[in-house]
């Protein structure tokens, strides 16, 4: 961890730069999901509490450099406010004498960092600028830190900086989950196609113990091995990646899991009429939309076995029943391992939230990551920018 945090910082009488994600959705000019805003919440308190003043920069849609009304910040302002129990300031151009004039424990929230053309090009006078304004950088903005923009690397490089506490928990979470495991590790992956994920899947096998492969993604790797997986949604130009990552699995130690069985239909719609088969009897005229019970039955016993769990996508179609059985089935036995602290489990990505909520299980697991796009980087492998402008 080479990283600080707000604890290591003296924050007393500085102005804090405070990089957040609050990019939420919103409907008829009201935030419909507060989740992001809820999250920053913690950082914001620690910095008044320390004699800081937060100034929050955030991104909002995606403006690409120019002024669009309809993408101000100043929309996520009243949720903001109700989340915090006290006013913000909102601040369209910043200058750190307008700032400095401010009473001490004001909030202030900064107008769309995306409006300025140097944002997302990390253009140097732009890094300038922001530094200039501030005392003390805080990213507390993991989900955006896998961009290289001017407020989340090249205004970390130029003033003192440190991880809010969000950032500190994914950090810290991530760590445990894949940095340094208790083993045995095993890694969930699903959705639909294996062409998503060939870096995760690549970078796994040679971290995990094991590999279980779900979702349309399953599919291919049973086309792969010649198993007739009828109409189901399979990648079969991705046959021979598939089986380059079983070698390399093979190679590496890491036991990879594919249904034992499934459950196939002729219609992809909810209460469709449907048949559990062995995973290499899918009907030529049906379609795989789950895995089977003889599959979860094996999951579960597997993840009795593990210290660490990651998961990533669903196991089957879990938008519409009955074909989320496998999810959610596998989820609860997830989330009861890890409340009787068997089992450290870590799982992200928009899909597998959903999934999670959907089955109950989400706020049993030790931690969920909302960052989609760089959580994925940071499964695989790859060195995500706002994280490296913290480490120096």
């Amino acid at each position: 961890m080479g990283w600080k945090t707000l604890d290591d910082m003296d924050l007393a009488g500085k102005i804090v730069l405070t990089r957040v994600d609050i990019n939420v959705p919103v409907k008829d000019g009201t935030v419909t999901d507060a989740t992001r805003i809820e999250r920053i919440v913690p950082t914001i308190r620690d910095i008044l509490a320390k004699g800081g003043k937060p100034v929050l920069l955030a991104h909002f849609g995606r403006p690409k450099g120019r002024v669009v009304p309809e993408m101000s910040l100043r929309v996520t302002l009243p949720t903001l406010e109700e989340k915090l129990g006290r006013k913000v300031a909102f601040v369209e151009t910043p200058s750190r004498a307008a700032l400095e004039a401010l009473p001490p424990e004001t909030v202030v929230l900064v107008e769309n960092t995306r409006f300025a053309p140097g944002e997302e090009q990390n253009a140097p006078e732009m890094a300038d600028f922001l530094a200039a304004l501030g005392d003390i950088y805080c990213n507390d903005a993991f989900s955006a830190a896998h961009r290289a923009h001017a407020s989340t690397e090249g205004v970390a490089r130029r003033l003192p900086s440190c991880a809010g506490r969000l950032m500190q928990a994914e950090l810290t979470a991530l760590e445990k989950a894949l940095g340094n495991p208790v083993r045995p590790v095993a890694a969930v992956v699903g959705g639909a196609k294996v062409s998503t994920k060939i870096d995760l899947l690549g970078n796994l096998v040679e971290k995990v113990d094991h590999l279980v492969i779900g979702g349309g993604m399953a599919n291919t790797f049973l086309a792969a091995q010649g198993i007739d997986v009828g109409k189901s949604l399979a990648e079969h130009e991705m046959a021979a990646t598939a089986r380059e990552i079983l070698t390399k699995a093979e190679t590496a130690g890491c036991a990879v899991h594919l249904p034992k069985d499934i459950v196939v239909a002729r219609a992809f719609a909810a209460g469709a009429a449907h048949d559990t088969v062995p995973a290499d009897q899918c009907p030529a005229d049906a379609m795989i939309l789950d895995a089977g019970p003889d599959t979860v039955a094996a999951l579960i016993d597997l993840f009795a076995t593990c210290k660490t769990l990651i998961w990533n996508g669903p196991l089957g179609a879990f938008e519409i029943e009955p074909f989320d059985a496998a999810t959610n089935a596998a989820a609860e036995a997830a989330a009861r391992l890890t409340a009787e602290g068997k089992l450290v489990s870590v799982a992200g990505g928009g899909d597998t939230v959903a999934a999670l909520n959907k089955a109950g299980a989400a706020d049993r697991f030790t931690y969920i990551s909302t960052a989609g796009g760089a959580f994925l980087e940071w499964m695989e492998g790859k060195t995500l920018p706002g994280v490296a402008a913290l480490e120096g």
